[in-house]
């Protein structure tokens, strides 16, 4: 499995979770800049996403709605702030009603992916920042750590792929 640590910090806000790739960080760039390859890792598996919009420049917006088991449908959408392709990307990431309207009673985080060289193959660290310790505790106990390491770790299956 990629993810080989979480570390989930109240005093800072901060979520990180670090994977390890057998890819070069040009592949594994590839995973978030093509939509068709980010809709089956973003979501974990029994939560496959739907990308609606893919604008991956500073000030644009991605789109997307994850469906459940029962067919329920899950919106959210990226608000990209800085690209780097194919090192990094930074965007806030929040959740959204099926017309991709913001759900203000709902964390935002501000997410920074950085993708470096490491033993041959890709480090990913992904850092998702929230407003409050309040904030980072509602995604955690949403299952945030489960749903983002599930789908994570999905990125192999699309690698061999």
């Amino acid at each position: 499995m990629p993810v080989t640590d979480v570390q989930q910090d109240l005093d800072n806000l901060t979520l990180t979770i670090t994977a390890d790739f057998a890819a070069p960080v040009e592949r594994i760039w590839q995973v978030y800049a093509d939509p068709r390859q980010l809709e089956k890792v973003w979501g974990p598996p029994t939560y496959p996403a739907t990308v609606v919009d893919h604008d991956l420049t500073p000030g644009g917006r991605v789109t997307y709605y994850m469906t459940g088991p029962e067919g329920d449908k899950h919106a959210g959408y990226w608000l990209i702030t800085t690209v780097d392709g194919p090192r990094s990307l930074s965007f806030d990431d929040g959740f959204a009603d099926l017309d991709f309207n913001p759900k203000p009673e709902l964390p935002v985080s501000n997410n920074t992916f950085t993708f470096t060289a490491h033993n041959g193959g890709t480090r990913a660290t992904y850092v998702s920042k929230y407003e409050s310790a309040e904030a980072l505790q509602q995604v955690l106990d949403m299952g945030m750590v489960e749903g983002a390491t599930s789908s994570i770790n999905q990125i192999d299956d699309l690698l061999a792929s």
